[in-house]
């Protein structure tokens, strides 16, 4: 199994243990509480999507990872999302060592 492989079956993992929060709403909940330690967005996410999560992911100083399409990030997760976000340092530090960041 490769690491993008790994990293995907992470925020799945990270989704069952409640430490992973999906949609938009939800996502930009989590940055403007300062609870996210990491948004996962979407590579295919429309224009309008990746400025409001560049410029958000920015003004909060949380880090933005852009590297799975909307079809691989939806399959890890069981929902249809174009983002999420991680909550909780240890899932964010796994991810980090697998996606080489």
């Amino acid at each position: 199994m490769i690491n993008k492989e790994k990293a995907l079956n992470l925020l799945g993992l990270a989704m069952k243990a409640g430490k992973l929060k999906t949609g938009q709403g939800a996502t930009l909940d989590a940055i403007r509480s300062t609870r996210a330690k990491l948004v996962i967005m979407a590579s295919d996410a429309s224009p309008n999507t990746q400025k409001i999560f560049n410029d958000k992911c920015e003004s909060y100083d949380v880090p933005l990872f852009s590297g799975f399409t909307q079809e691989e990030i939806s399959r890890a997760i069981g929902k249809n999302r174009t983002n999420c976000a991680l909550i909780d340092s240890g899932f964010v530090k796994s991810f980090n060592q697998l996606t080489e960041r």
